[in-house]
């Protein structure tokens, strides 16, 4: 095959689009559920691109899948091309004034029990004006989704109030309240709090997040003693529930096992902090009706809150 000449034809951006499925699911044997292709064909498929582009862009064999550096920029540069096309699709359909293309939207994890329920009501209103549109919904953690709303790849993040960064747009959703939980088979469980010291607390075996987070809170989590860490909220939780840490989790995540008796809050007054969460856009983004509409729909839902 020969290399690009500056022309990018249908068969290039198939390529390309499978390239970027394995590079997400981390390699060609998970890519071939997502893909509904044989792992065969995913490989004739990635040969295919990198003869057509002039060199390697991955390592694959018994050590694992791996980018090469020239790799992890041909995916960079997939997302800005995949973005720009969907993109001058939105706009060719807004000149019919129809509410047709993909919104492209990233949430931070356990949003969905949340009991103000603004991002789920507003796409449901979007769907409503515009049937044809395709909602796509990636779970990824803050940064990525900073980096996603910047590189184009996302139209809409859902992200805490961690930093502000000078190329995006926020728009304030709402506010959640963390408290500190064991499990009902922790020690502390069955103890009132009229008989539990702040020391006591500190000496415990804990669970902490190994995400950012703001000062305030870091300061919060250092009256701990972190002997785990896990990556989301769903992992603080896993490891609350085993009875042999301690550790914050949102009130609203929480709720269920409280419910249940399986978990139960910790010198409420002392041991909780408030993250406040945001939509973000990228500002001077090209206009897009879809993601204008949904916008308009996220503060009508707002309002009423």
């Amino acid at each position: 095959m020969k290399q690009f000449k500056g022309q990018v034809s249908d068969a290039d951006l198939r390529l390309l689009r499978i390239y970027k499925t394995v590079v997400e699911s981390g390699g060609f044997s998970a890519a071939e559920v997502e893909l509904n292709i044989s792992r065969a064909a995913i490989s004739i498929s990635m040969a295919d691109l990198e003869t057509r582009l002039g060199f390697r862009l991955c390592q694959r064999g018994r050590s694992g899948f791996s980018l090469t550096d020239e790799g992890s920029q041909v995916y960079q540069y997939t997302l800005q091309l995949l973005s720009s096309i969907e993109g001058f699709r939105t706009q060719i359909n807004g000149l019919h004034e129809k509410l047709i293309g993909d919104l492209n939207i990233g949430i931070t994890d356990n949003l969905v029990t949340m009991p103000r329920m603004v991002i789920t009501n507003s796409v449901s209103s979007l769907k409503q004006k515009g049937p044809d549109i395709t909602i796509n919904i990636r779970m990824i953690p803050p940064n990525d989704i900073e980096k996603g709303v910047l590189d184009g790849s996302l139209h809409v993040g859902i992200v805490p109030d961690l930093r502000l960064l000078a190329g995006l747009e926020y728009l304030p959703l709402y506010r959640e309240n963390s408290q500190l939980y064991c499990s009902n088979t922790h020690p502390l469980f069955a103890i009132d709090d009229k008989k539990i010291k702040p020391d006591d607390i500190s000496k415990l075996d804990a669970v902490v997040p190994a995400y950012a987070q703001t000062p305030e809170i870091k300061e919060k989590l250092q009256q701990l003693n972190a002997t785990a860490t896990a990556t989301d909220r769903e992992g603080v939780a896993f490891l609350i529930l085993t009875g042999k840490y301690i550790g914050y989790l949102p009130d609203h995540v929480a709720h269920v096992w409280v419910k249940e008796g399986k978990m139960r809050s910790l010198l409420d007054s002392q041991f909780n902090f408030d993250t406040g969460f945001s939509a973000i856009t990228r500002k001077g983004a090209s206009s897009n009706l879809v993601l204008e509409t949904y916008l308009t729909e996220l503060n009508l839902e707002i309002s009423k809150n």
